[in-house]
């Protein structure tokens, strides 16, 4: 039992009674009053910061920006800021706008942007900003597409690391109405065709599909008519000999082996295409060699090249038995002082030469009587010099360099390729070279690619053969280099390359007959 007295003397021990506070008065104002305005002034305070300090301290409005066609750059003063479609903040004031798409004209807009006071942090005020882009030339357009998915193309198989973008599918939905004209879509067929020999892994494969049926439907999405269309334009392509090749690289292993076993592909493989019959004129002094400038012709008569199941004719050529040699190069250079190494700098500012521009390697093995560091450009100013020296049994016949074809025939045919340098040929560049495409396709893939103006990008060249680098100490037989095939931008000079040309009977005397 608790005695009292012990329970009072711990309470009085350990407890004491609170201590009251009390604010004074200020100026006279009773606490209850100022402390209701502070607390009040606190709150519309952070009612400020929330509501209107935001509108004051970064004024203006969010722009809603679409374009059609859409995926163009968005410029604001002269700063690209995004793609359509997007959402930008635009500063309080005047701007300019611009709506930038490659290919099209740039669609520009002078604009008062307002702020709003209140409430900009939840509710900004929006403005809608609508592009209209049009093309002066939508093949062009098309074109820098198609130049875009063909540089894809060289980086194989896509990562997490990096995603391949639809180039060729979104430059078909931009330019798709163009299509309706006949003569044009025959030209951007003829693109899509050529960016064919640039499908090299599956996601361009579906890129390329998906080109055609938009292309078929004029860039809108497939209709039935035109999903018939790609179906008859997809059986077309499947009955080229050269396609069994092509899906056999690009399938699986498992469904490769199963494509080989198939009917369908034996059928294919073993039939080769016959090509119809080209007449030629052939000039009647038509020789069986020509000295021209120190350069040996010797005459190569029309046949056929089989390759990876087509037949490839090939007209009536001469060719030069050696790789162009320095003493060669001398006689153009002092028609043509231009080109000369004296004239190396402003080559090289044009676009038209590299660094190593008429350099030779210091090495035993190389072949010093062919010029080397020679460009794709520096060639062909050549042939075209050379080509003012026929004599008049030759009119209408030219000097260039050889197709890839017609260096590989004249290869195989009638000279040894002793792999001294790689050799430029005239195409351009297709990692898929048992495809064909036409003149007007790569004219104006080399239009968009600025071919010869400044020093602007353009499609790389073939060079074929190998050379004396790339074999050192191996003895070179008569087939030897033959298949080997790389490329190059035609502006590159390298002390690896030298060229051989050839003399063929002009473009306009010789009929398209490719498949």
């Amino acid at each position: 039992m608790a005695l009292p007295w012990i329970k009072s003397s711990f309470y009085k021990k350990n407890y004491k009674e609170e201590d009251s506070v009390r604010l004074p008065a200020i100026f006279g104002i009773h606490p209850g009053y100022y402390l209701a305005v502070l607390y009040g002034a606190a709150i519309l305070f952070l009612l400020f910061l929330i509501f209107v300090f935001p509108g004051i301290s970064k004024p203006g409005s969010i722009g809603v920006f679409s374009s059609e066609p859409y995926g163009a750059a968005v410029r604001v003063d002269n700063v690209t800021l995004g793609y359509t479609p997007c959402e930008i903040f635009l500063p309080r004031g005047s701007i300019t706008i611009e709506f930038i798409l490659p290919g099209f004209y740039p669609d520009k807009h002078e604009l008062e942007v307002p702020g709003r006071l209140f409430g900009s942090l939840f509710f900004p005020r929006k403005i809608t900003i609508a592009g209209t882009l049009t093309s002066p030339d939508p093949v062009n357009a098309l074109a820098l597409s198609a130049l875009d998915y063909m540089y894809w193309s060289a980086t194989g198989e896509p990562i997490e690391a990096y995603q391949i973008p639809m180039s060729l599918s979104e430059g078909v939905y931009r330019t798709g109405p163009a299509a309706r004209n006949p003569a044009l879509r025959t030209v951007m067929q003829d693109i899509l065709n050529h960016a064919f020999l640039h499908t090299t892994n599956k996601v361009s494969a579906r890129d390329l599909i998906r080109s055609q049926f938009l292309l078929d439907n004029n860039g809108l999405s497939p209709s039935p008519l035109s999903i018939l269309s790609t179906l008859q334009e997809s059986l077309r392509i499947s009955n080229i000999p050269s396609v069994p090749f092509w899906l056999e690289d690009m399938l699986s292993v498992e469904s490769s082996a199963r494509l080989i076993r198939s009917d369908w592909y034996s059928r294919h493989i073993n039939t080769v295409e016959e090509s119809q019959t080209v007449n030629i004129d052939i000039p009647l002094q038509f020789p069986g060699e020509l000295l021209l400038e120190t350069v040996h012709f010797i005459a190569v008569r029309p046949g056929y090249l089989e390759k990876s199941g087509r037949r490839e004719i090939v007209a009536p050529i001469l060719v030069a038995s050696d790789l162009i040699s320095q003493a060669a190069w001398e006689r153009f250079i002092a028609e043509n002082p231009e080109w000369s190494i004296e004239n190396k700098e402003s080559l090289i500012n044009r676009g038209l030469v590299g660094e190593d521009y008429l350099v030779p390697a210091e090495f035993p093995a190389y072949p010093v009587p062919a010029v080397s560091g020679i460009s794709w450009y520096a060639a062909a100013a050549f042939c075209s010099w050379l080509t003012a020296k026929l004599p008049p049994s030759l009119s209408g016949w030219e000097l260039r360099l050889p197709s890839e074809i017609e260096w590989e025939y004249a290869a195989r045919q009638q000279r040894i390729n002793n792999g001294l340098l790689w050799e430029w040929c005239s195409d351009p560049y297709a990692p898929l070279d048992f495809f064909t495409t036409t003149d007007a396709a790569a004219a104006a893939l080399e239009k968009a690619a600025g071919w010869g103006i400044g020093a602007a990008p353009a499609l790389e060249r073939v060079v074929r053969g190998g050379s004396w680098i790339n074999h050192l100490g191996i003895d070179y037989s008569e087939s030897s280099g033959i298949e080997i095939r790389g490329a190059l931008p035609p502006g590159n000079s390298s002390p690896f390359v030298g060229f051989r040309p050839v003399i063929v009977p002009s473009s306009e005397a010789v009929p398209n007959n490719n498949p």
